[in-house]
């Protein structure tokens, strides 16, 4: 059975009306929403083994690379994700979700596997930076289809604990690198080649479950292809059925009126995140900046604090890196749910502020040298066991906050803004470090970070949008509405 109404229209055009939102956000959960958790919920793994096996390093001698090269390559792997996320964020929009996660997943594997053969440092640079347009391709592409396939009351706890699975990829990584870098184990050309090997291995399971994940109906009804839509619809609903739950009733004001969108101009982009969102626009600018700057801050001269202030050698040091990373693997994990039931609003601002407050205690505890290697990595951990909450919410917000024409676009945006300013807190703080003859540099800029947060924590009081348990297209509409009759009522700019 159809849901579809679609009246004539004076001008060609036939707005559609259809509750296939409204059915897809009432789902109950299924085996399906599974499939969707495993098949589009494991990128970030990825993500995380990649950067954690590059800063292991291992290849400097076989590509003839000195420190800055190796330092360079990092940073072209940051610009590649910033430009597949500009790129396959606007064809996330256009072309569908389903073909741009199973591009960039793809791309990502070619290229990724590539650097496992690369002769020289210019063939690794190429091909880190081909990588890298993947992995962020995948930050719009996923993020968007996760959020329009997973039921609005399990939204929250999903997104957060997809987004925060980056650091067990981490930690993998981690320990990939200690066994296949060790010389006694492998040879020194031939280990960090494997180890390049295991994203792409991985890719290749995923790959294979996203093969039976469709595309978003609710993407598909805006796009004018309900009939498809409905069918996907009625395949999940069929498979609650089967599990023996029961559907929701359904009513006729459910269903929204739909007319088919394709790829908005510059000018009407500028319409949706400045004159129709703009503290939306400024909220989410603020989210991913601040946790950006944290993140970056710390995570890359957490080490050379280690070394530099506690004398603790290269070796010893990384082994610090597991509670790190299991801080922030079950801040999401953990902390998800409640972002369902207490509130987006009220968990963001709570995660920003009480880490911004850990850190702040730790700076002042760190120069007046109370503080050993272990307690210093346990401030650490409780500080990123609630930014990592805040962080993955941050992707979980832009995705929720803008109406479906610009979902994967907003992503890929803020993705972008958050990866160039983040870059920033490393170089601040290689600086602040210096020779290590002095705390109190390092003081200030813990205090920086603590600041940055407070910032973030304040906007999302203010302007934090209370999306817990509603529809996307209640928090959004789509941007061109109309009344019950099919009368258009929003005049999008030319």
């Amino acid at each position: 059975m159809s849901h579809a109404i679609t009246p004539e229209r004076t001008d060609g055009e036939r707005p559609i009306k259809t509750d296939i939102p409204a059915r897809m956000h009432d789902m109950p959960w299924s085996r399906f929403h599974w499939m969707v958790i495993l098949g589009l919920g494991t990128a970030w793994i990825l993500d995380g083994i990649e950067v954690q096996i590059v800063a292991s390093g291992g290849f400097e001698s076989s590509l003839s690379m000195d420190t800055q090269q190796v330092t360079l390559a990092a940073t072209i792997y940051l610009l590649g994700e910033v430009a597949g996320a500009l790129l396959f964020g606007r064809l996330t929009d256009t072309l569908g979700r389903k073909k741009m996660f199973t591009l960039t997943l793809g791309l990502y594997l070619v290229a990724s596997a590539a650097c496992a053969f690369s002769p020289n440092a210019w063939f690794f640079y190429v091909f880190r930076f081909v990588a890298g347009m993947g992995i962020g391709g995948e930050y719009s592409a996923v993020n968007s289809a996760i959020d329009e396939l997973i039921p609005g009351k399990h939204r929250g706890r999903v997104d957060l604990a997809i987004n925060g699975t980056y650091w067990l990829g981490a930690g993998l990584g981690a320990v990939a690198s200690a066994i296949l870098l060790n010389t006694d184990n492998f040879d020194e050309n031939l280990g960090w080649r494997i180890a390049f090997m295991l994203g792409p291995i991985l890719g290749l399971a995923i790959i294979y479950l996203r093969r039976h994940i469709p595309e978003s109906p609710r993407w598909l009804a805006k796009h004018g292809r309900v009939e498809e839509g409905e069918k996907i619809v009625q395949g999940i609903e069929q498979e609650v059925r089967d599990a023996g739950k029961q559907l929701p009733p359904r009513e006729d004001e459910e269903a929204i009126w739909l007319r088919r969108t394709e790829g908005l101009t510059p000018k009407q982009l500028i319409y949706v995140f400045f004159k129709l969102y703009p503290t939306r626009t400024a909220l989410e600018a603020t989210l991913m900046i601040t946790q950006s700057f944290l993140y970056n801050a710390i995570f890359f001269t957490y080490s050379l604090v280690l070394q530099n202030f506690y004398d603790l050698g290269a070796d010893e040091a990384a082994l610090y890196f597991f509670p790190f990373a299991i801080g922030n693997l079950l801040g999401p994990i953990l902390l998800g749910p409640l972002f369902d039931t207490v509130g987006r609003r009220k968990m963001i601002a709570l995660c920003y502020g009480v880490s911004g407050v850990v850190l702040g205690v730790s700076a002042f505890l760190f120069v007046a040298e109370m503080l050993n290697p272990l307690t210093h990595t346990i401030f650490w951990c409780v500080s990123f066991f609630f930014a990592s909450a805040g962080a993955s919410a941050g992707y979980l917000t832009v995705s929720e906050i803008f109406p479906q024409e610009v979902r994967g676009q907003a992503i890929s945006y803020f993705f972008s803004i958050a990866q160039i300013t983040g870059s920033l807190g490393p170089l601040l703080f290689g600086v602040l470090i210096g020779d290590a003859s002095s705390r109190t540099p390092m003081m200030w800029g813990y205090l920086l970070a603590t600041g940055v947060m407070l910032i973030g924590a304040t906007v999302a009081v203010i302007w934090g949008v209370d999306a817990e348990r509603k529809s996307l297209e209640e928090i959004a509409p789509p941007l061109i509405e109309y009344d019950d009759e099919g009368n258009e009522t929003v005049d999008m700019p030319v």
